[in-house]
């Protein structure tokens, strides 16, 4: 039997623990960078493996080290443990039990796959060509948690910088049930926030006159906002700007003395990037001064775009193909407006992210998208998640050593 052919039973045999550790996290998720029982959860699901296993300060972040038979670089595997403030209404019968709070972006079945891959190598250790580094970080949904584990050294975890690394994100729509899909360059977007107060004068709602309205001068700037990725940035390399919040008022014959908004802007180049912030800062700033008005205009950075090194983004590629099939793997064509701090990582040493379809019913199409409160991920692409994860990695060492 060929390596490939064991490690493929070796994870198979792993499906139904690993389907019972991904309902105990879906019914207990936790938000943000403090993931207690998430965390406790890993750790028990690791224990009696023979791994140099570390916690993080700042976050409830768990590293794990496995040491291969012979000495070689080392390569990262990540899995994201966090979940988010959404009301779950999938009617699964181990739907969350805390109220309010949802993996509905499938990182229950990322931390279960990745404990799966920490079990299947380890079981093949002595085969090893190098280290890998297990990385499981909460914070992945706004709170920047790749950032904390990469201050605390997860990168050099295992006494060297990791040569390369890898991530996977589940998918409840969009791509078919099984099919494993990345592309090379851009992947996903980057995300930052742009917060705008408009400061005026309030006054009488019969008398504009005499009062300096906020409100219509930050809904001129949310248009003139579209107008300004339009006609200033690039077809090719897409800006998207987006208001999500706008507040002003307490009644609608009151004129406020100041009324703000919040956007989402996604770019997918660093120098897109530096232009939309100054641009935007600058349109806004402008317009409500040719009123009479000041704003307040912050942009505040999040994640960048998320990089696919080409030549990792062909290995994960061949790799995907050659052990699930052809049918198994497509390119992706075009990147994802998403946004992923496993960008941090890729920034830092080269690597792929890879996604997985992992819908229910068969319907990738229609089906609810991740993040709703309706999303649903299939437990059937447990044990593959796993094995992919573990064949990069088997597979990565050796080449990285091969490369000295």
């Amino acid at each position: 039997m060929t390596r490939s052919e064991t490690l493929r039973e070796d994870a198979r045999a792993l499906q139904g623990e690993l389907v019972e550790l991904r309902h105990r996290l879906h019914r207990r998720p936790e938000v943000g960078l403090q993931l207690p029982r998430t965390q406790e959860t890993v750790l028990a699901a690791l224990d009696g493996l023979d791994l140099e296993v570390s916690t993080g300060t700042s976050t409830t972040s768990v590293t794990a080290v496995l040491r291969g038979g012979r000495p070689g670089p080392a390569v990262l595997l990540r899995g994201d443990m966090d979940a988010l403030p959404v009301q779950e209404e999938t009617g699964l019968d181990f739907s969350s039990e805390v109220d309010g709070v949802m993996h509905a972006c499938g990182h229950d079945l990322h931390t279960a796959m990745l404990v799966g891959a920490a079990r299947l190598l380890h079981a093949h250790r002595d085969t090893l060509a190098g280290d890998v580094v297990f990385m499981f970080q909460p914070g992945e949904e706004g709170w920047d948690g790749a950032g904390h584990m990469l201050a605390e050294g997860v990168l050099d975890a295992a006494g060297q910088r990791v040569s390369s690394a890898y991530g996977m994100h589940v998918m409840s729509a969009i791509h078919p049930h099984g099919q494993f899909t990345t592309r090379p360059g851009t992947l996903m977007a980057a995300s930052d926030e742009l917060r705008v107060t408009v400061r005026g004068s309030g006054g009488h709602g019969s008398a504009p006159h005499l009062a300096r309205d906020p409100i219509t001068v930050a809904a001129q700037l949310v248009g003139d906002l579209q107008t300004m990725v339009t006609r200033t940035f690039d077809v090719f390399d897409p800006v998207v700007v987006t208001v999500g919040l706008f507040r002003g008022g307490t009644k609608r014959n009151i004129i406020p003395d100041e009324a703000t908004f919040q956007a989402t802007v996604r770019t997918f180049s660093a120098a897109a990037r530096e232009r939309v912030r100054d641009a935007s800062v600058r349109l806004c700033e402008s317009v409500a001064a040719g009123y009479g008005l000041t704003a307040d205009v912050e942009f505040l950075e999040e994640y960048p775009v998320t990089v696919n090194a080409p030549e990792h983004a062909a290995f994960a590629a061949g790799v995907a193909a050659e052990v699930f099939g052809e049918d198994r793997y497509a390119p992706r064509v075009s990147p994802l407006t998403g946004s992923e701090d496993f960008s941090r990582v890729l920034e830092e040493v080269p690597g792929c992210y890879v996604f997985l379809g992992a819908a229910v019913g068969g319907d990738h199409e229609t089906a609810p998208n991740n993040h709703s409160p309706r999303a649903r991920f299939s437990d059937d692409v447990l044990s593959d998640g796993v094995l992919l994860h573990a064949e990069l990695a088997v597979r990565a060492l050796e080449r990285d050593a091969a490369a000295g």
